[in-house]
């Protein structure tokens, strides 16, 4: 029986030997396929997920970071190798800095502490490499690196043990927007940040402000501002109807006097960051872009409005289409806000000139201007002025033109009935001489507009046009001649009229009575027939074409 016993103890220690050699080759083999993964370049997305695994299981194989963020690196995005690698580290650091691997503890050995320096190198070069790749023009890869970026600061705000504030203020969100503005693809990822991060996330927008701000505040370039600008006029926030900033990209803050939690710390930093943009040397295309957003997207964060006072005066000043827009934003203060502006109209109406019915901006020229002369509070000397310069403007103009200012006009009278008798004035000026007519007391060298004298003229522009050579002119003209009985014009028929429209119009009316025309085709027009038998044209008459 113990002879028994002893062999079959035996057995079973040989059986254990032969299980325990085959466990030892099976990891010698899968050690040295790491090995070779280590060390040789990763080309499999399975490798890198095993990477990534065995660099989670143990310290001992943190080696493996380098060689994916070298792959990273190398295969620059693009290729679904490298993304993937780049997502694995993501996992990789976020893991890391959840268990603290990437912070320093008291009292550390000096080999722990050397550990916490690589991986901290190691974490700031996949960073740069993910804000290189959100540089690329493919949409696809500069996407995911932003995502991974912000992954990655988000983990950063809830797991180091660096102070929130600096790593906000000083770390990825600071690098972030600055690769962002100073980027020359900065279109389209720019408008993701905004959507997907700086509108709907009130800690992301308050400490992206303070980045741009601290951006702005040294030496930038045209297009770091154009792409400030661009960034600036997509964020789209209606703070009126904003109760509270409590909508946080990471942790909420437990302070309740936290800045990031204040509306008013919010528009303080938005304020500094617009004004430090209007006092900058700006562009004129910048400068047209700025005044286009004022009403709706600037004034709002202001919290001392009559700073955009001086920029909307400097504005005006420079004339032509920027003087159009800067007025728009003066109306808006003036009229949302109770900003107290007393030369605004006679700056308006410095604007009617006879580019203005030539320019290309003459459309939104008139939907302002049937804006502010809205009110029947205005006086009514004021808005004669205004009704009398476009008039003797039009006689001038061209029919596209011509066919905006006669509606306007009687829209205008049917607003204002105090001004409805300088349709038919009678001759009582002291000027007066039957049979000659009268000199038109009105003054087109005046700029007041409450001194033009324009109430006691009257619109013989306008009869005038009534014989213009356009038929279409000269019908819409004799509206005037009419009773007031028609309701008021919708200015939007108007508005966009030009030669080809009214060409393409004339061209496309159905003939309903033949025009008369001539039944014998003269010899010649311009010149005198040699035969004194045949009747020279009436313009050979009149000039000589010789």
């Amino acid at each position: 029986m113990p002879g028994v016993v002893a062999e079959h103890g035996g057995a079973k220690k040989k059986k254990r030997k032969v299980v325990e050699s085959e466990l030892d080759a099976t990891r010698r083999s899968k050690t040295r396929r790491l090995e070779k993964i280590e060390t040789c370049f990763v080309g499999t997305e399975e490798e890198i997920l095993l990477l990534e695994s065995q660099i989670l299981q143990s310290r001992k194989h943190y080696n493996s970071i380098a060689t994916l963020l070298r792959h990273v690196q190398t295969g620059n995005g693009q290729d679904n190798a490298s993304i993937t690698a780049a997502v694995a580290l993501c996992r990789v650091f976020c893991r890391l800095m959840a268990v603290g691997s990437l912070s320093k503890s008291r009292g550390a050995p000096e080999s722990e502490i050397t550990i916490v320096q690589w991986l901290r190198g190691q974490f700031e070069a996949y960073k740069q490499t993910l804000l290189d790749l959100v540089s690329t023009t493919e949409p696809t890869i500069s996407s995911t690196a932003l995502t991974l970026l912000m992954r990655l600061l988000k983990g950063e705000t809830e797991s180091l043990d660096q102070a929130s504030e600096d790593i906000w203020h000083n770390g990825t969100i600071k690098r972030i927007v600055s690769r962002l503005v100073a980027a020359d693809t900065a279109g389209s990822i720019t408008e993701e940040f905004v959507e997907k991060y700086l509108q709907p996330f009130d800690d992301v927008r308050y400490h992206a402000f303070a980045c741009l701000n601290d951006l702005l505040a040294g030496s930038t370039s045209e297009d770091v501002v154009d792409n400030v600008i661009s960034m600036m006029a997509i964020l789209d926030i209606d703070l009126e109807r904003k109760e509270s900033f409590d909508n946080f990209f990471v942790e909420k803050t437990k302070e309740k006097k936290h800045k990031v939690v204040s509306l008013t710390a919010h528009k303080k930093q938005a304020q500094e960051l617009w004004l430090r943009i209007l006092n900058g040397s700006l562009t004129k295309h910048q400068r047209k872009t700025i005044l286009g957003l004022m009403s709706h997207q600037i004034a709002p964060w202001f919290m001392r409005i009559e700073l955009l006072m001086d920029f909307l005066t400097d504005s005006f000043n420079a004339g032509g289409s920027i003087a159009l827009l800067a007025l728009s934003g003066l109306f808006h203060l003036i009229h949302e806000k109770n900003l107290d502006y007393p030369q605004f109209y006679t700056k308006l109406y410095s604007l009617l000139s006879s580019e203005i019915l030539h320019s290309k901006h003459r459309s939104r020229f008139f939907r302002l201007l049937d804006t502010f002369l809205s009110s029947t509070h205005l006086p009514a000397g004021l808005v004669a002025s205004f009704i009398k310069r476009l008039a003797r403007l039009s006689l001038c103009a061209s029919p596209s033109g011509i066919v905006v200012v006669v509606p306007w006009i009687y829209n205008l009278l049917k607003n204002h009935p105090s001004c409805t008798f300088m349709i038919h004035r009678k001759p009582e000026h002291s000027s007066y001489r039957p049979g000659e007519g009268m000199d038109d007391p009105f003054n087109m060298e005046e700029q007041d507009p409450m001194e033009t004298h324009a109430i006691e003229s009257s619109l013989w522009e306008i009869h005038t046009l009534q014989s213009h050579y356009h038929p279409n002119v000269a019908t819409i003209a004799k509206i005037t001649s009419e009773q007031f009985t028609k309701q008021a014009y919708n200015l939007e028929d108007f508005l966009d009229h030009s030669y080809s429209s009214m060409l393409t119009a004339e061209l496309s009316k159905e003939i309903k009575k033949p025009p008369v025309i001539e039944y014998e085709i003269p010899k010649k027009i311009f010149l005198k027939h040699t035969d004194p038998a045949q009747k020279n044209s009436l313009l050979v008459s009149l000039w000589d074409f010789a």
